[in-house]
């Protein structure tokens, strides 16, 4: 097994295509840290993108694959990961109908990850990524592809879409606290690393998820220089139908102008630069007590971790058995 991963982690990405694009397609990204409503916010942005007559494919690049839960009514699709390995092992070969499904006009489907402790996630994305290539991702005729991705994974197969310019424009999305925040600020500023080593693609804004009025992410989102395409509501009507798999989305329904403004931000805000904060400007978006600060640092001695006054320093963090 361990040496099953390392030849896993040993193997490169193919390398980036360079076919004729054959349709101008807007390949959006939107990250987040887990549980703060991407899923919630892409199932019901895709819906009403459709509804609006867009050809709309989401995919979901999280391990947990609950990006099309939502959409399909709490049933989840085979990812192309899981369904890929049956595959090979059958000796047959994916086919779309495998691994895209359809409800109302939202094309979807899901990469899905490994099993716990067999495999890298990042690397998961990786292979779905080269997989949908082999299908034919150039060629198939989109307005809009939205990518699921879950923000406080660092490792390279989360950042794909930044890092090999595979998408135009990221969104991010928070809420009025310093996990979520803390979240989006390490997304600007993968987005302002690759800048800078020649990539193109920018933040094209915020939309902020629970939005309880206490204003901290507004507060981010102009100090690192994007705009607030959208703030959900903390409301309860939406955490119910949201939490029994409902789309609120829906043309004429309460909450439908939201998701058309949303919509309508999401496809024309252009992709920007933005400047992320450093970790204490971060905190400054939030009330002393909030956070902590105030606390002092104090460095711990030997004596401290060996619990005695007069124990003598250890060498090493060798165990040493007595009697062998």
């Amino acid at each position: 097994m361990t040496q099953s991963l390392r030849d896993e982690a040993a193997i490169e990405p193919d390398a980036v295509s360079t076919a004729t694009v054959t349709k101008q397609t807007q390949v959006i990204a939107i990250y987040g840290k887990g549980g703060i409503g991407k899923s919630f916010t892409l199932a019901n942005l895709s819906y009403m993108m459709a509804q609006q007559g867009k050809r709309v494919l989401l995919i979901g690049c999280d391990p947990k694959s609950d990006t099309t839960s939502l959409l399909f009514g709490g049933r989840s699709c085979p990812t192309i990961i899981e369904t890929s390995s049956k595959k090979k092992a059958a000796g047959e070969k994916v086919g779309i109908g495998d691994v895209c499904f359809i409800r109302d006009g939202v094309f979807a489907m899901e990469l899905g990850g490994p099993e716990v402790g067999r495999g890298c996630g990042g690397r998961g994305i990786i292979h779905g990524f080269e997989l949908l290539e082999k299908l034919g991702f150039h060629d198939w005729g989109f307005d809009y592809v939205l990518l699921d991705f879950l923000g406080d994974v660092v490792c390279g197969g989360f950042g794909l879409p930044i890092a090999r310019d595979m998408c135009q424009k990221v969104i991010v999305v928070g809420s009025n606290d310093l996990q979520s925040l803390y979240v989006a600020n390490n997304v600007c500023s993968a987005v302002d690393y690759f800048r800078k080593m020649g990539g193109n693609v920018g933040v094209a804004g915020m939309v902020i998820n629970k939005d309880d009025g206490t204003g901290e992410a507004q507060a981010f989102a102009e100090a690192v220089g994007i705009p607030v395409l959208s703030a959900i509501p903390a409301n309860e009507d939406i955490r119910r139908k949201s939490a029994n798999y409902e789309i609120v989305g829906v043309p004429g329904g309460q909450w439908a102008p939201m998701f058309e403004e949303l919509a309508k931000q999401v496809a024309d805000a252009p992709p920007v630069r933005p400047t992320p904060l450093t970790h204490d400007a971060l905190l400054n978006l939030f009330k002393g007590d909030a956070v902590g600060r105030g606390v002092v640092l104090q460095p711990a001695t030997m004596e401290d971790m060996c619990a005695s006054a007069g124990a003598a320093p250890r060498q090493s963090l060798e165990i040493i058995y007595e009697g062998v």
